[in-house]
């Protein structure tokens, strides 16, 4: 009789102690834990996070939290955390959640053109990436890593090449100048360079001349004659005159600081700057904007005529008339003069 009391004692206790297995494993692996409406929920794991930085983000998407302590510390997530962009989808369990976060990093999407400078590019990407825009804008303007790859201060803008490019979220500033040096020696095939040295340029130099078509019209179909305009005058050594070149001039200096140059006059022409295409004959040292991918291959397949000058044309905006000769390139200026004057256009 003592014997079943005991044998009773045992399985008594046994059934305990499975029901509250059970019920762990039920709660903490078979029970859907979210606690938010949308189908999706974002987590963004920082590099070298610690456990309690990630479950202060979790805890608001959880409806119970401490189920879920318990089985990160049983499957030793607590101790094994992973940076990047992680999702939880509506109804998942711990199990599920802990599966996603470890080993689920989320690609994501990353577009920029007509970034002005670095500095610029630099914010437009620590809005995208974990890196922020210092540690960015330092690896952009990193010396060794610029004179290693054959870029100078003046130049280093052309290595990134607007277009919408695949990233993980965690990815550091070195990682993102590194795959955008990737990406520009992968564009630059061995037909484009050979289209740069059959025009006698550069791939810097044909970066530089693509900024200043693109600044001067948007339009894809005009940009391989802008560009065989200014091939022209390279070839007879003529001034650029690229109106372009002396607002970016004019912007460097503290007179024209937050100031937007509508008009370009013969005040600017004057400007002192090795990017003053007026009083300087060839290509600026370096390129004067973001050019798009369509102004690079503009400058590379340009368009071969006998146009030596364009205007902007006042009857269909964003276009340009183009002109053989000084004497009609006149009266098409003329005409967009008399356009912006009209329009109150004075600076």
């Amino acid at each position: 009789m003592y014997i079943k009391k005991i044998l009773l004692a045992i399985l008594v206790i046994g059934l305990i102690v499975a029901a509250f297995f059970a019920n762990f494993v039920y709660k903490a692996m078979l029970k859907p834990n979210t606690a938010f409406n949308n189908e999706l929920a974002f987590v963004f794991i920082p590099t070298n996070a610690s456990y309690q930085e990630i479950r202060s983000q979790l805890e608001p998407l959880l409806d119970d939290i401490d189920s879920f302590d318990d089985l990160a510390e049983q499957k030793k997530y607590t101790t094994n955390i992973r940076a990047g962009k992680y999702a939880i989808k509506k109804g998942m369990t711990n199990n599920d959640i802990i599966n996603s976060i470890r080993s689920g990093n989320l690609p994501i999407r990353v577009s920029f053109n007509n970034q002005s400078t670095l500095e610029k590019l630099a914010g437009r990407i620590s809005k995208e990436i974990e890196a922020d825009s210092v540690s960015l804008l330092n690896a952009m303007h990193d010396n060794a890593f610029l004179v290693e790859n054959k870029f100078s201060e003046a130049t280093a803008l052309g290595m990134y090449l607007p277009n919408s490019y695949e990233f993980f979220w965690n990815t550091s500033a070195e990682a993102f100048r590194s795959r955008m040096l990737k990406e520009y020696k992968k564009f630059w095939t061995d037909s484009r360079i050979k289209k740069a040295h059959d025009i006698g340029l550069s791939q810097d130099q044909v970066i530089a001349l693509a900024s200043i078509v693109y600044e001067e019209s948007k339009q894809a179909a005009e940009q391989p004659i802008i560009a065989g305009v200014y091939l022209n005058r390279i070839g007879i050594g003529m001034p650029l005159q690229a109106d372009p070149t002396l607002k970016f001039a004019a912007y460097k200096l503290p007179k024209y600081k937050n100031t937007v140059i509508k008009r370009v006059l013969n005040v600017h022409k004057e400007i002192e700057s090795p990017y003053n295409t007026y009083k300087n004959r060839g290509l600026p040292p370096g390129l004067i904007a973001m050019p798009d991918i369509s102004a690079i291959d503009a400058v590379l397949n340009f368009e071969k005529h006998k146009y030596l000058y364009f205007a902007a044309d006042a009857k269909q905006f964003g276009y340009h008339k183009f002109a053989k000769n000084l004497a009609q390139h006149n009266v098409n200026a003329r005409a967009y003069q008399r356009y912006l004057s009209s329009q109150g256009i004075n600076k």
